[in-house]
């Protein structure tokens, strides 16, 4: 299986290329991608550098233009689009219909890959976005089971690509506005969940407090990490006692699966984390390569090295297995 990085810079993006992978998404400095984060990204210029450099070493560069449009400002997506093309990208990957229909339409010779941000997790959705764009590929939401996938993969005529380890999203991918309601700003539509201008850190005592836009997220004692603050990973006061309401802090981790999702018809592997350091992308992108070449009894000594650099050094296999069903 394919295995696709993460690069929110071009120091990560070397570091991928570096450690192993086959291909390196990343976005440029704008809210055309859903990591438009201060500080992140790529200008044209070194969009261009560094497919140019992934080409020299043979691994494919992806293109995240993967947030939805606004209205009467769809030409800053058309041209971030041109740029990709022009540029030589071996992908671009969209969430919006109508830039896929733009690309279709104006770049036929452009490889469309179909962001999870599109949340297209049946075979009717799969099927219809690959004969109205030509879609390739599929990045599918982190909601399905191995066998649900393995039943859709046998019903569409397009490669799937998955999760493999980082982040989890509470939501359906591509439907989430938790972060709007605090800050005014979504991952779907600005490219930003929970925005660094409204993070805060105080001190309470012993406690270390973060909030964001002014709301109180999450309280830690001085034993404990002091997390990002996010609206669905936030631990609240609910019927006498201090829980997570929506999702604990803990990252997604297939390495149990791998086989099986190799047998389901997966064609690519995604490690998420565009907005983590090249530290990080070196070694986990080293860690999964490596799983990949070894057999599947030797892969929990590599889960245990990945497992210090998730969220709350914790993992799941999240809804690939569904142990609530």
């Amino acid at each position: 299986m394919e295995l696709i990085c993460p690069a929110g810079t071009p120091a990560a993006y070397r570091e991928a290329v570096e450690a192993g992978a086959d291909a390196v998404y990343c976005g440029f400095r704008n809210e055309t991608n859903a990591r438009n984060f201060p500080g992140l990204n790529f200008t044209v210029e070194e969009m261009g550098a560094a497919i140019a450099h992934g080409r020299e070493r043979g691994v494919q560069t992806y293109v995240a233009l993967n947030t939805f449009m606004h209205a009467g400002a769809e030409d800053i997506w058309y041209r971030a689009a041109d740029d990709a093309a022009a540029l030589g990208a071996d992908a671009v990957i969209l969430a919006d219909m109508a830039l896929m229909d733009y690309v279709a339409t104006t770049h036929p010779e452009q490889r469309l890959h179909v962001s999870v941000q599109a949340s297209a997790s049946n075979a009717e959705a799969v099927n219809f976005l690959v004969e109205s764009f030509s879609a390739k590929r599929l990045v599918l939401p982190r909601v399905l089971t191995v066998a649900e996938i393995a039943a859709l993969a046998r019903q569409v005529d397009c490669e799937l690509e998955v999760f493999a380890f980082g982040g989890l999203c509470v939501m359906a991918e591509g439907r989430c506005s938790l972060s709007s309601y605090i800050t005014g700003q979504s991952p779907n539509m600005q490219g930003v969940c929970s925005p660094a201008s409204h993070v805060r850190y105080r001190e309470d005592g012993d406690d270390m407090v973060s909030e964001l836009g002014g709301f109180t997220i999450n309280r830690f004692g001085s034993d404990e990490p002091a997390g990002y603050p996010t609206l669905c990973k936030g631990r609240f006061h609910i019927a006498e006692s201090d829980a997570y309401a929506f999702e604990d802090p803990v990252s997604l981790d297939v390495m149990d699966h791998l086989d099986a999702l190799q047998a389901a018809g997966v064609t690519a592997l995604k490690i998420e984390g565009r907005q983590r350091g090249k530290a990080y992308v070196a070694e986990v992108v080293s860690s999964l390569r490596k799983a990949l070449t070894v057999s599947s009894d030797q892969r929990p000594a590599e889960l245990a090295q990945l497992r210090r650099l998730s969220e709350g050094q914790r993992t799941t296999s999240g809804a690939y297995e569904k142990k609530w069903r």
